[in-house]
């Protein structure tokens, strides 16, 4: 009789739901999860450092999040239509991130990212767009240029990283290099009669912005009325409760929101200026810059009762001190650990996340990431899954959650350091 993980393998392509490339020895079905800790249909334990992608910021099964569930589900599960939990998230998402002034939900961080560039398209009568090679926002169009792109085009012409792009679709999106401000004005008032918007993660992946990058793209658009899309699909309500907008000060047109949002449940939103939320009014329809914008799933009643009790805990005094703190320690750890075993290597993140680029340049855009050791990279990543470390060997970063400890984290690092020693060539 095949094992789950044969099973797995033999529907699934690749034995996965997408972006985990693991080998097929590695391949998992996955049971339960209780706090930072997963176990396989093997009866395996991991400690998560992949935690939903960062979609469990509370961790796994939290009873707060529980209970909300199961006091609404019996309530009914959806109705496409605006019910008291999506109301009151919405209020509450009005009161905590700086630009929302309209909100209209979705049910992924991709639905957001796509339904936010079709709004400042509309808004603006412009179709071309500008993202920061290497950022992810979504399985979308304008996620999947160049996410991954290998011949490094001059910029701002982008690579599709995916096959199924028309040309037309590819032309439409412009690439700049994250944290360079100076050829992004050069490429922004060449193209800024054709240019509808400017997307970015604040935190790009796990790469910080240079003091002033994000003030600088803000002034850069507010002058030439391009709008300035922020995808806080990652950073929402993890840098800060009010997201990374609130965190370096800076407050964009529009932004998107998913992943700790819905408290590991689906749901996604796109917030911003009611001027142009308001284009998805129905009662526009017909009209020249009217946006259809409607999901079966989005602000369903259990995912916004998920995200109502995921965002108390957050209010909770302490949230974010412990969450910094969890990934200072990590970072710090890794560090240090790199540094006793003489590894280059370049430690990134910021609050609960981290990564390590094997390099020793200075990583602050996607092409400063090429001449890492990927090779080495790889190893590192599956042997920490061999090891009891669940995480997404494709993945830039690690997610902590409130739910981990010091001790894990702890853990975690000595770990690191026998995978170090036996699998990447240091012994």
């Amino acid at each position: 009789m095949p094992t789950p993980s044969e099973r797995s393998l033999a529907i699934f392509p690749a034995g996965s739901l997408g972006e985990y490339n693991l080998p097929p020895e590695l391949v998992r079905v996955l049971v339960r999860g209780d706090g930072a800790a997963v176990w396989d249909s093997e009866g395996r334990r991991y400690t998560d450092f992949t935690m939903g992608w960062g979609s469990v910021l509370l961790g796994h099964a939290h009873p707060a999040v529980v209970e909300a569930v199961r006091r609404r589900a019996g309530l009914g599960s959806n109705f496409a239509y605006v019910t008291e939990p999506a109301l009151e998230l919405a209020e509450e998402l009005v009161r905590a991130v700086p630009c929302a002034e309209r909100i209209r939900f979705c049910a992924s961080g991709t639905e957001a990212t796509g339904y936010a560039v079709r709004l400042a398209r509309a808004y603006t009568g412009r179709p071309r767009v500008l993202k920061f090679e290497g950022a992810y926002h979504g399985g979308n169009a304008i996620g999947t240029v160049s996410l991954f792109p290998s011949r490094l085009l001059n910029f701002p012409k982008g690579e599709p990283t995916s096959a199924g792009l028309t040309p037309g679709t590819v032309a439409d999106i412009l690439v700049a290099p994250y944290n360079d401000l100076e050829t992004t004005h050069r490429i922004v008032e060449r193209y800024r009669q054709e240019l509808a918007a400017v997307i970015i993660e604040p935190l790009h992946r796990c790469t910080s912005p240079r003091p002033g990058f994000l003030r600088g793209l803000r002034d850069l658009t507010a002058e030439r009325d391009i709008l300035l899309i922020f995808d806080e699909t990652v950073t929402g309500f993890r840098l800060a409760y009010g997201g990374a907008q609130e965190y370096y000060g800076v407050r964009p047109d529009l932004a998107t929101l998913g992943k700790a949002l819905g408290g590991g449940y689906p749901l996604g939103a796109v917030v911003g200026r009611a001027d142009v939320l308001d284009l998805t009014r129905e009662d526009r329809l017909g009209e020249a810059r009217y946006v259809w914008f409607a999901s079966s799933l989005g602000g369903n009643p259990v995912s916004a009762a998920a995200g109502l009790a995921t965002l108390a805990e957050l209010r909770k005094p302490g949230t974010y001190q412990t969450l910094f703190t969890l990934g200072e320690t990590l970072r710090a750890g890794l560090r240090t650990l790199l540094k006793e075993e003489g590894i280059s290597a370049h430690v990134q993140g910021d609050g609960p996340l981290g990564a390590v680029v094997f390099t020793d340049r200075e990583v602050v855009d996607y092409r400063t990431t090429l001449g890492a050791d990927r090779k080495r990279a790889r190893a590192f990543l599956l042997g920490l899954f061999r090891r009891g470390i669940f995480l997404n060997p494709m993945s830039t970063k690690f997610y902590l959650s409130l739910a981990h400890t010091e001790a894990e984290i702890g853990a975690f690092l000595e770990i690191a350091r026998t995978t170090l020693r036996e699998d990447c060539g240091t012994s």
